[in-house]
């Protein structure tokens, strides 16, 4: 049966199948004596012919309504994509002894790696890896490892060629360009000895927990196939584990962490074969990072304060109760990274929500600031693989200007500029205006929102289609950063804004845990106080705002929109976490044991009742919802693609309005979405036009 859809595209008519209704089977649970029925937990069985059978239906639906937007979508993607230099070299870095550089071309959906030795005439470069004739024949692929060896013969890199985070370890002879006879499956970081025949590396148990470390010597023939050593395995199914090297490739770093705690052990790089000693001993709450120079190690310690204080302990005896401080902690500045150099430190700062650059000269104690002109913007370490060198390369960003790259002289306090994202076509950065205000959350607390606009296209005061973005989650900040695909709305007259809720990290430690576990409903309330204060002041108006967020974000959208579906226009959740409680309550998937210490352990009841407040597939309910645009990947292993799918058919049960619930199901792909920079244009193409024909300007 057909039914009549009207008015997505002015003056026309659109035939539409109804939407795809999943078979309800009914599955009862009971925990803490509450009784639950999930009637579609059988949409997890991706195997089933039936399940697929749904999944084709949903992506068949979803084309179906986007048809008549074919155009708007193809002319989002074309300016989308003149906008963007296809023919690019990013800076070139140094390392090693030589300088390597990334390298996209038109036409090309994947960059190449090429590089020179030092001194040597760059237009001699050598090519190190090519991702496009790796991604020939497969429909995902993306690079997870590159470390080259400390001599520059060996190239260690991963794949994932299905977006579910499956990554296979390779290494290539860089003199000769062949592969080496082994590689490794389930892999995750990668370190190399000062050798550069020795390699650590990481894999992952069944549910992708990196959990134990491994020593591979390079050798000939059979021997290569050689039992590998095992060197640390952790079995607390709460933590996992990494490996690094410090800057002066002194040690080697076995980090072992969870959501709350660290312990940190390292291995001699020039004897890797070495005793592993432990610098930070795990202790309950106590996180901690290192570094190292001149025999201290450098630790930036969480012990006397949330927001961290910076120690260091001496190297041959490392006892980080006799730490020396050398900078303690303060409550209103978050320390947030340390970047130890011959003569130099860099401390990554957050100061009242402003990310600052902080150096230190080591050998006088001097310090100062980095300054920007911009009084909101992003600003961050780059690649910085030399350590003897005055240079600290650092990118920065804002709302109104694009990523650039900068060289920072720590001596001469000076920024050369090296390069500056390219925006092809008329865009002037001085056509737009950015700015700064705050919502006041339901107790009181003073949440800031950050937005963006086209000046000749919208006045302050005049309410406009307005985007509104947030995340909320794991301490991880929502900072600002310029987007050319952005340009595409802002040209159009929709103002675009960030909301940076408790959850994130936005204002310092205590904002992320103000906003997790028993605290997490604050995340959706900060959102709707962002969302009622940005209609209250004029900036626009229920029927013209729409939300987005993805993985985390995206329960921070559903979550709001169980709350007050009234508020908003139309939800677009990428990825998102909504089958909250259902996922937790299952301690097999990956996404459950270690963020028990960000969500809960709903074996607790506590816990339970908290996930059960808010989880968004559990608290549908008959009521008028917005229109939601919903994407995910059928490889996902992070936000598995059936709590999209289950959420929807869930939905489309209880609503009561006829706005569209559209389900996206990339086949190829996990939580990342499309690899390829030409097919994820695409994805954002079809994104932007659901929010036009929702705003009535498609």
């Amino acid at each position: 049966m057909l039914r009549l859809v009207l008015n997505l595209v002015p003056d026309t008519v659109q035939l539409l199948p109804p939407p795809p209704r999943a078979q309800r089977r009914p599955v009862t649970t009971t925990f803490h004596g509450h009784t639950r029925v999930d009637p579609y937990r059988w949409l997890r069985e991706a195997h089933l012919p039936e399940v697929q059978a749904h999944l084709k239906a949903e992506n068949a639906y979803c084309e179906a309504w986007f048809e008549p937007l074919a155009t708007l979508r193809q002319d989002l993607y074309q300016e989308m994509l003149a906008r963007i230099q296809e023919d690019d070299d990013s800076v070139p870095w140094r390392e090693h002894g030589w300088w390597t550089t990334q390298r996209t071309a038109r036409g090309q959906a994947y960059p190449t790696y090429w590089r020179w030795k030092d001194g040597s005439d760059p237009q001699s470069a050598q090519r190190v890896l090519d991702l496009n004739a790796l991604a020939e024949g497969k429909d995902y692929l993306d690079l997870g490892e590159f470390e080259v060896s400390p001599n520059g013969h060996w190239l260690a890199y991963s794949l994932d060629e299905t977006g579910a985070l499956d990554y296979t370890l390779y290494l290539k002879d860089l003199r000769s360009g062949q592969l080496y006879a082994r590689t490794w499956d389930d892999t995750d970081s990668v370190a190399w000895a000062a050798d550069s025949r020795t390699l650590f590396y990481v894999t992952k148990d069944a549910a992708k927990r990196t959990h134990r470390v491994w020593r591979h010597t390079l050798a000939q023939g059979e021997e290569a196939q050689a039992s590998d050593v095992l060197v640390y395995e952790e079995r607390n199914e709460l933590f996992w584990v990494d490996v690094s090297t410090t800057r002066d490739g002194r040690w080697v770093v076995v980090g072992i962490h969870s959501k709350d705690s660290s312990e940190l052990r390292v291995i001699p790089a020039h004897r890797p074969q070495g005793r592993m000693r432990v610098v930070v001993p795990r202790r309950k709450g106590r996180e901690a990072s290192l570094d190292h120079r001149h025999g201290q190690f450098h630790l930036l310690l969480n012990d006397t304060g949330p927001n961290f204080r910076w120690v260091t302990v001496d190297a041959r005896r490392p006892d980080v109760t006799q730490a020396q401080e050398q900078l303690a902690h303060r409550s209103d500045v978050m320390l947030e990274d340390l970047d130890l150099f011959a003569h130099h430190a860099v401390l990554s700062q957050r100061h009242r929500g402003v990310q600052q650059l902080r150096i230190f000269d080591l050998r006088t104690g001097q310090d100062h600031l980095v300054a920007f002109d911009e009084a909101v913007y992003s600003a961050e370490g780059s690649i910085n693989a030399e350590f003897d060198t005055s240079l600290f390369r650092l990118e920065y960003t804002s709302l109104v200007t694009p990523h650039t790259v900068y060289d920072y002289d720590m001596e001469a306090r000076t920024l050369t500029q090296r390069k500056r994202q390219a925006v092809l076509g008329a865009f002037d950065p001085a056509h737009y205006d950015c700015t700064q205000i705050s919502a006041t959350a339901a107790d009181g607390t003073t949440v800031p929102i950050s937005l963006v606009w086209k000046r000749s296209m919208h006045h302050p005061g005049r309410p406009a289609p307005l985007l509104l973005e947030g995340y909320g989650a794991y301490g991880i900040p929502n900072d600002v950063y310029f987007s050319s695909t952005r340009l595409s709305l802002l040209d159009r007259g929709v103002v675009v804004a960030l909301a940076h809720v408790r959850g994130g990290g936005d204002l310092g430690r205590t904002w992320y845990e103000d906003g997790k576990l028993a605290h997490k409903m604050n995340s959706f309330t900060d959102f709707i106080a962002c969302s009622q204060t940005l209609c209250q002041r004029g900036w626009t108006q229920p029927q013209s705002l729409i939300i987005e967020g993805g993985s985390a974000g995206g329960l921070l959208m559903a979550a709001c929109a169980n709350l007050q579906p009234d508020l908003f226009k139309a939800v677009v959740a990428e990825v998102p976490f909504v089958d909250v409680l259902n996922t937790m309550l299952d301690p097999t998937l990956p996404l459950t044991v270690g963020e028990y210490l960000e969500w809960g352990n709903p074996q607790r009841r506590k816990d339970y009742e908290t996930l059960r407040a808010y989880s968004p597939y559990d608290n549908l309910r008959p009521a008028a919802y917005p229109a939601m645009y919903l994407r995910c990947g059928l490889n996902d292993s992070q936000v598995p693609y059936w709590e999209a799918v289950k959420y929807a058919a869930k939905l489309r049960d209880l609503k009561t309005d006829a706005h569209p619930v559209l389900v996206s199901i990339d086949l190829q792909a996990g939580h990342a979405g499309a690899s390829g920079r030409y097919d994820a244009l695409k994805e954002r193409a079809q994104t932007l036009a659901f929010m036009l024909q929702q705003w009535g300007m498609a």
